[in-house]
């Protein structure tokens, strides 16, 4: 064992090498070089903004991005932040001395309610430039509001609630729709719930949240002085959306709400909720009152709480009822802020301690309030002359240290997963911690994330006797290798594997640990097949097949020889120890086709029809030529039965799979022709009789036939080989019906037919000496003829054997001598026919009206020589011939320009018969006349109306715009 730790760590020195900021070997524990480049920046900056406001600020609040401030009595200031530089200076309109009190600004920037000191209470949208008073809330003292996050939008707030300094909690609704001056009024309802009472009777309402939960539960939180009141309830019918609040406070009326008290008193109290940027639903809240701060988590799936994780943080020193009261807080992630009259302290939530105490110069007067933008993570503070504002950069940067000391582990790795030095420490705080609870399994998990030394761990281990630890450390830390450092996988795979195996040795044999045997074989089994430990192993393969050897667990050297997919050396094993039927298998299980083709000379042997069974069921998988050495030579022996298994895999091959190697139909040949006759014949009537067709070499199927004494088989290759008078002749050596049948196979060749049928007859008559057989042929064959027969016969043969033929013959004559006198006789009547109709076609005429237009341009037909087919259209002469044109073929278009040119050439028709002779007679001697030519151009151009004529019907795949005049069409229609 110490040797393997030696090399491993001789190994790891090898193949180190130091980067900047990576891990390097030998640097224990964290193994991390931190180089601080730039000055950490604090979590809390604070910017004064560049501001100098005409008057007193008396109140300010910030959501969504828009900031608003009342200044002295009468003016407020609103700023959109996104575009600072354009703010909007609103006046309230108030002459007397009244105050604003307070403002509250919902969350999602557009409603603005602004409290006065005379209980009045201001309304302004932020879509609106006009300051409306809400009738029905006056008389009522607002200090608290609790928006409805779920209905809210921007031109209506929903049902939201109104807490009053009387005690009382209303419900109310708000609309930014102006109607004018008999429009509705922005309030549109205002109805009172309940009133929240402490030992002395109605106190004031500080803060009010509502939030809905995921199943549609209500949740409403109120503060006092003293007491923080939950009200839980699940919406009625209708829901939320119909009842508003009133049904979740009806549930309260005969009993209080569930509430938490503290005895100490600053007068007021302030709660503050934490959302993340990205969910709806608070995190976290921070209760400021008398006694410090409560703080806890919210869940608003609990049943019974909104409120979790509850506890009270003490104020900083000299922060308190008694000395410097905090005026406001806001919560972060991990901090609350505390405001006072002088400076911001912030405390964190984990530990209860002061980790900034900003201080604020005089100059600027006390500091009045502090709010917090949630959809930007802001704070702003103010005092009466001046406003900051605090930006929250990477607050959770050294959480994970707080939660280290505090043994929360996986909090800590949670907030440190992107800085992996920090990551390196919290696993190995982890993995010490665990080790000594005496959690090993736990501790190996965390070690191997670590960059600890090696060696150091392992013999922690080792010491300790918890090699069940030791071997998940190595299984991890071997996950965790990179594919160059092979020598280190190597190590630990054969380390692995001796544990197991020596493990399994000492537990093999003990009846009463056969459980935990069986849980290490399988341990055991799950590292050998493991997938992502198969390129390790592979690459040790060899040092693993030693010790499995030396220790002679044979079962595991044949399932590591299977998980790496050394079947050959499976097979090879079961074939040494006769165990054929298992190799086959695992032939048949893994269809590998090289190993069937390597060990099936071997597998033929001893089980030939268990093999040719997996052979068939590897189908096209197997190259049945590459299988035709080991039928060879299992076959030589001549046994029926070992014929009989090689022609059942050949017959499968070429019956089942289809194949056409030539080898292998040549090879079912010779089977055949040895083994089973009577199949051959049916087997070459089966391949067909197309010499390219049949995929055995014929040549060769011939000489095997012969060879064999299968005439017919021979007969049948003759036949393909299209050899038809060496198949008759072999054929009158069998049977005469086969030579008749391959007499009649040339049919396009007359004359050979007629040669094979007279072969036939002289061998019947010559041989067999049987008249009547040799008429039959003569019947069978209409190409012979009596007179061909009758040289055949001997001299003695009587009439009388021939008279039935020789009438015969004589009918056939007379009978074809009818047919042609039949056939002469239609010919002259349809002459005939032919002769009226041309007649009839002369004297038919068409009558053309004055307003006739020609087809193709629209224009009358008389002003120019036109053409008039019988189907009705008409075209003028020019027209047609331009039409017709690009439609004939390229000889028809040069003979119709020579016969244009021609006929231009041509003298005009002479006046007068005399000259009209004189005419003719001149283009008789020199060429053809001028109506010749006319007649030679009309059966060009006019032969059919190209409208109802072939033509029409041979332009149906041509477009109707030219593609070359395409783009200027296409031009013109836009």
């Amino acid at each position: 064992m110490a040797s393997i730790l030696d090399e491993y760590e001789d190994s790891l020195s090898r193949s180190a090498v130091l980067q900047p900021g990576c891990p390097s070997v030998g640097i224990p524990h964290s193994g991390y070089v931190n180089a601080q480049l730039e000055k950490e920046v604090p979590i809390f900056t604070k910017q004064r903004i560049d501001f100098t406001p005409s008057e007193r600020i008396t109140s300010l609040v910030v959501s969504c991005n828009q900031l608003c401030m009342s200044l002295g009595k009468d003016t407020l200031l609103r700023i959109d932040l996104g575009k600072a530089n354009e703010p909007n200076h609103v006046e309230l309109g108030r002459k007397d001395d009244t105050k604003v009190h307070k403002m509250f600004l919902d969350h999602t920037g557009s409603h603005l309610l602004v409290a006065l000191s005379n209980t009045e209470v201001l309304y302004m949208n932020r879509n609106g430039q006009k300051v409306r008073p809400l009738a029905r809330w006056k008389g009522q003292l607002v200090e608290s509001v609790g928006w409805n996050k779920a209905l809210g939008t921007e031109s209506s707030t929903g049902p939201i609630l109104v807490g009053t300094a009387q005690g009382q909690i209303f419900e109310a609704e708000l609309s930014a729709s102006e109607g004018g001056l008999f429009g509705p009024a922005p309030d549109l309802y205002f109805r009172p719930l309940y009133t929240l009472n402490e030992e002395g009777g109605p106190a004031p309402v500080c803060s009010l949240e509502a939030e809905r939960g995921p199943d549609g539960r209500g949740f409403v939180i109120a503060t006092t002085r003293q007491r923080l009141f939950q009200f839980i309830g699940r919406a009625t019918e209708g829901g939320v959306e119909a009842q508003g609040f009133s049904g979740l406070f009806a549930a309260y009326t005969d009993h209080p709400p569930p509430f938490r008290e503290f005895p100490s008193n600053l007068g007021y109290s302030e709660l503050a909720f934490y959302t993340p940027k990205l969910r709806s639903a608070p995190r976290a809240f921070a209760w400021m009152m008398g006694d410090g701060v409560l703080y806890g988590s919210l869940d608003c799936g609990r049943p019974d709480s909104l409120l979790g994780e509850e506890r009270v943080w003490e104020y900083p020193e000299g922060v308190g009822p008694g000395a410097s009261p905090p005026l406001a807080i806001v919560l972060t992630q991990f901090h609350f802020l505390l405001l006072l009259t002088d400076r911001v302290e912030a405390v964190c939530t984990l530990t209860g301690q002061v980790v900034l105490r900003d201080h604020f110069l005089e100059k600027f007067g006390p500091l009045r309030h502090m709010v917090k933008d949630s959809s930007t993570g802001q704070l702003w503070a103010y005092t009466e002359r001046a406003v900051f504002r605090y930006h929250v950069q990477r607050e959770s940067r050294d959480v994970w240290r707080t939660y280290l000391d505090m043994n929360r582990f996986d909090l800590a790795k949670e907030y440190c997963r992107e800085r992996p030095d920090c990551l390196d420490t919290v696993l190995a705080r982890e993995a010490d911690f665990c080790f000594r609870q005496h959690r090993y399994l736990e501790s190996a998990r965390c070690y191997a994330l670590t960059q600890s030394y090696f060696e150091e761990i392992a013999l922690k281990f080792l010491e300790a006797r918890q090699e069940e630890a030791l071997v998940e450390f190595l299984q991890r830390k071997l996950a965790g290798l990179k594919p160059a450092e092979r020598t280190q996988a190597t190590l630990l795979t054969t380390w692995l594997t001796e544990l197991y195996l020596s493990r399994l040795g000492a537990l093999q044999g003990d009846p009463e640990a056969l459980n935990l045997y069986r849980e290490t074989r399988e341990c055991f089994r799950a590292f050998l097949s493991n997938p992502r430990h198969k390129e390790w192993l592979f690459a040790s393969r060899a040092s693993i097949h030693e010790l499995l050897a030396s220790h002679g667990d044979t079962e595991h050297m044949v399932y590591f020889a299977v998980i790496m997919q050394d079947y050959e050396q499976v097979v090879a094993y079961h074939c040494q120890h006769e165990a054929y039927e298992e190799a086959l298998a695992v032939l048949a299980r893994h269809r590998d086709p090289q190993l069937f083709y390597k060990f099936s000379p071997i597998l033929i042997r001893h089980i030939p029809c268990q093999l040719v069974d997996a052979w068939m069921e590897m189908g096209s998988r197997l190259d049945a030529r590459q299988l035709i050495p080991a039928l060879v030579n299992y076959s030589q022996g001549g046994e029926a039965q070992q014929v009989s298994q090689a022609i059942r895999y050949m017959e499968f091959c070429v019956n089942v799979l289809g194949e056409t190697e030539q080898a292998i139909h040549n090879y079912l040949l010779s089977l055949y022709a040895r083994g089973q006759p009577a199949s051959l014949l049916a087997y070459l009537e089966q391949a067909g009789a197309s010499p390219h067709r049949v995929h055995y070499d014929l040549k060769y199927a011939l000489r095997l036939c012969a060879e064999h004494g299968h005439h017919r088989a021979c007969v049948h290759v003759y036949k393909v080989l299209e050899l038809y008078e060496e198949a008759v002749d072999l054929a009158l050596q069998v049977d005469v019906d086969l030579a008749k049948q391959c007499a009649d196979l040339p049919e396009e060749d007359e004359e050979l037919r007629k040669k094979l049928w007279l072969k036939i007859a002289r061998h019947v008559v010559q041989e067999e000496e049987d008249v009547q057989t040799a008429m039959a042929c003569l019947a069978s064959c209409p190409l012979l003829k009596i007179e061909d027969v009758l040289p055949f016969f001997p001299d003695f043969v009587t009439i009388d054997h021939f008279k039935e033929a020789i009438c015969s013959s004589l009918k056939a004559y007379n009978h074809h001598i009818q047919e042609l006198q039949r056939e002469m006789e239609e010919a002259t009547a349809s002459a005939q026919r032919i002769r009226r109709d041309l007649q009839e076609l002369r004297g038919r005429y068409g009558t053309v009206e004055p307003q006739d237009k020609c087809a193709t341009c629209e224009f009358p037909l008389l002003n120019r020589p036109f053409y008039l087919f019988l189907c009705g259209h008409m075209f003028h002469a020019d027209c047609l011939l331009q039409a017709v044109r690009p439609s004939l073929p390229a000889y028809k278009q040069a003979r119709l320009e020579e016969l244009q040119r021609k006929l231009g050439a041509a003298p005009p028709p002479a006046k007068g018969s005399a000259r009209a002779k004189e005419a003719e007679g001149g283009a008789a001697a020199g060429g053809p006349s001028r109506e010749q030519l006319k007649a030679d151009l009309d059966e060009l151009v006019a032969a059919e109306c190209m409208y109802c004529g072939e033509l029409m019907i041979r332009s149906i795949d041509r477009p109707f715009i030219d593609p070359q005049r395409y783009e200027e069409e296409h031009l013109s229609w836009l």
